[in-house]
């Protein structure tokens, strides 16, 4: 395929393309007759719409395409985009093996690593390419279940640190908050990971689709949307971060029934959860002026505010993509003004680079060399085509 065959653009690991749909339903409808062929590539129903990413088959492309027409989805290339994160490391491989082993990710490539489901960020390691401080202002938080983060603590040696006893620092202080989830009491199949989550690995195209379907319609009658996230391996649902929850942090009775009702129809199919390795993931970015940095990331990214208050998070509108949050930089820290070994890299189809760097730039940000911009306060993200 190359980089633009009609609904299609290209990134790193095939092609992409997100339908807009008007339901859950009229996506898992394009679901089902994917499914048909026996296919089942890595699919992300949202309600809103679906993005379907392959390999270089090109007849699947042209077969799901087809497919689409008839059913009315539009194609909306605007939509795709890939927030991930970069590390440079002096000792690029011990920083490497951290890394994987407190994500529970996989070898990507050469110096990368990537989530087994391929749902969270992809991260690379570059080396240092001159000697620079410890100076980061973009930090991780990851959410796994409490089983998972008590092995990876052991089997990293490490002893918590921060505030909240929850931090780690890989061999040259770059630091990750891993936190331990907990069972959702109310159904028993999932798990609270900042979001409400649970796994069902499935053994066929046609079971994986015959459950984002009755997912779809049930979510859909009960106006709480739920993320599906089809793999090969199984059918990741997902409420989104906090929104099985209310204010005061007790679960909505809305999405207990609807997880409850999940369950049963998922247990009807003949589905087994295994939630052990479900993960929520966030990137935080200290500031000086919040305002100033979180209107610059949300232009450039499209993210929408969370509506409440006292919270500065900013939400892919999808939901495809991590939860940004900010906290205050005081503005003596040195931090403040050198280059910190963290950033971010925003993978878009080729036809878009341009535009994203000139909105990058309209929203406060400076370009510095290529296609690397900082944003106001110097935290970097580079914006990239792929392949």
């Amino acid at each position: 395929m190359t980089n633009q065959v009609g609904d299609w653009r290209e990134f790193e690991d095939g092609a992409s393309v997100w339908y807009d749909a008007p339901s859950q339903a009229a996506g898992a409808a394009l679901i089902t007759r994917i499914a048909e062929a026996g296919q089942l590539p890595d699919i992300d129903l949202r309600a809103s719409g679906l993005r379907i990413r392959i390999g270089s088959d090109a007849e699947l492309a042209r077969t799901t395409s087809e497919a689409a027409q008839d059913l009315g989805l539009t194609a909306n290339p605007a939509a795709l985009q890939e927030l991930r994160l970069v590390i440079a490391a002096a000792d690029p491989a011990s920083v490497r093996d951290f890394w994987r082993t407190a994500l529970a990710y996989q070898p990507a490539g050469d110096d990368g690593l990537a989530d087994p489901l391929r749902r969270d960020p992809a991260l690379a390691i570059h080396p240092l390419s001159e000697p620079q401080p410890l100076r980061n202002r973009i930090h991780v938080d990851v959410v796994r279940n409490s089983a998972a983060v008590q092995d990876a603590m052991a089997a990293l040696k490490r002893e918590p640190i921060g505030p909240y006893g929850v931090g780690i620092a890989d061999d040259e202080g770059n630091e990750i908050d891993l936190v331990p989830g907990d069972e959702f009491a109310d159904a028993s199949d999932w798990w609270t990971v900042f979001s409400a989550m649970t796994f069902y690995p499935t053994t066929s195209a046609a079971q994986a689709s015959q459950l984002a379907t009755a997912v779809a319609g049930l979510s859909d009658d009960a106006g709480v949307p739920i993320l599906v996230d089809l793999r090969p391996s199984g059918v990741t649902l997902d409420s989104g971060k906090d929104l099985w929850e209310n204010d005061e942090g007790a679960p909505r009775p809305e999405f207990v029934a609807l997880a409850t009702e999940i369950q049963a129809a998922a247990r009807s199919l003949g589905l087994t959860a295994d939630p052990s390795n479900v993960r929520f993931m966030q990137f935080g970015i200290d500031a000086v002026d919040i305002p100033a940095v979180r209107a610059f990331w949300a232009t450039l990214l499209g993210y929408e505010p969370d509506p409440r208050e006292f919270l500065s998070d900013l939400n892919d509108p999808r939901r495809l993509n991590p939860v940004l949050f900010f906290q205050t930089l005081d503005p003596a820290d040195p931090r403040r003004h050198e280059r910190a070994r963290i950033r971010l890299e925003l993978a878009v189809p080729e036809d878009q680079v341009e535009a994203r760097i000139s909105t990058a730039i309209a929203a406060g940000g400076r370009l510095l060399e290529g296609s690397r911009v900082a944003d106001p306060e110097g935290n970097e993200v580079e914006i990239v085509a792929r392949p």
